[in-house]
């Protein structure tokens, strides 16, 4: 009796050992998979700095032994220079803003009016099959080309740059939310209505949640196609913008100044990238957290 009293205890005793050791085995090689990627992501950034450092110091040295010709290539040098006058004796920091303003309006609005109407074709069959060819139709149209009858329609101010912004996202958003809502679990909407659920509990506990991913998919290429639609807007006509400036540079032949916009824009452009990225992750972290 303390015989089988004493292996059991042993028996208990070595299955804590190894349950422990498991435990312990597991919890290293989180720890190292967490250390190996943040190692990769150091040499990553690194490889990216030192990349553009090599690209912008070439291109210095090339302008230099006049391998490309410094008027029409510019040089980082010059391009700092008068990038330095441009923001504290010109109008680059109020260009800056609005060009960003209107962009990052429009790209809001379209985003989540497009996401409202992609989410709302699971409501309907029918009104989702009526409609999905418009939605088609109309993302094939080529929005920029309506960008002269926009400015003339909304002015030549702000809210013209807001629309075209607009116009370039809310149909990407709406087509990426409504394949969000057709890859939606049919089973598991069956088992819930079975259970007694109604049509909005399914919609805001099933369908919105299973269609984020889809929807925040789409938020890098949406800002780029709106900065995009808010560019082209000045480029027609524009008090204000990086745009404008640019153009305004080309007409009087500054072209220090262009590449100046150009170079600003580029910033511009990895700034807002990088924004969606990280709304991308906090949105996909909280949705996991539920």
């Amino acid at each position: 009796m303390y015989g089988n009293t004493e292996k059991i205890a042993v028996k208990q005793t070595t299955a804590a050992h190894l349950l422990k050791n498991d435990r312990a085995g597991e919890s290293v090689l989180v720890e190292d998979e967490s250390q190996k990627n943040r190692k990769i992501r150091v040499q990553v950034i690194s490889g990216q700095i030192l990349v553009g450092i090599l690209i912008i110091g070439l291109w210095e040295w090339l302008t230099r032994l006049s391998v490309l010709d410094s008027y029409y290539w510019s040089s980082p040098g010059m391009i700092l220079a008068t990038g330095w006058k441009a923001a504290t004796q010109g109008t680059l920091m109020t260009d800056l803003a609005y060009t960003s303003g209107a962009t990052v309006i429009g790209f809001l609005c379209g985003t989540l009016i497009g996401s409202a109407i992609g989410l709302s074709f699971w409501w309907s069959s029918i009104y989702s099959k009526i409609t999905e060819p418009y939605l088609i139709a109309f993302n094939a149209v080529p929005k920029l080309a309506l960008a002269p009858v926009l400015v003339i329609m909304f002015g030549i101010g702000f809210n013209s740059k807001v629309i075209l912004a607009f116009l370039m996202t809310v149909i990407v958003a709406a087509m990426a939310a409504y394949s969000g809502v057709k890859n939606v679990d049919k089973d598991l909407e069956k088992m819930l209505f079975s259970l007694g659920a109604r049509k909005h509990h399914v919609f805001f506990k099933v369908v919105i949640p299973s269609s984020v991913p889809w929807m925040v998919s789409s938020l890098k290429i949406n800002i780029a196609l709106a900065l995009a639609g808010t560019i082209v807007g000045e480029f027609i006509s524009s008090k204000q913008g990086i745009g404008r400036m640019i153009l305004y540079a080309g007409q009087v032949m500054d072209l220090n100044l262009v590449w100046v916009g150009v170079v600003v824009l580029s910033f511009l452009a990895i700034v807002m990238y990088l924004g969606t990225v990280g709304l991308e992750k906090w949105v996909l972290k909280n949705k996991n957290h539920e």
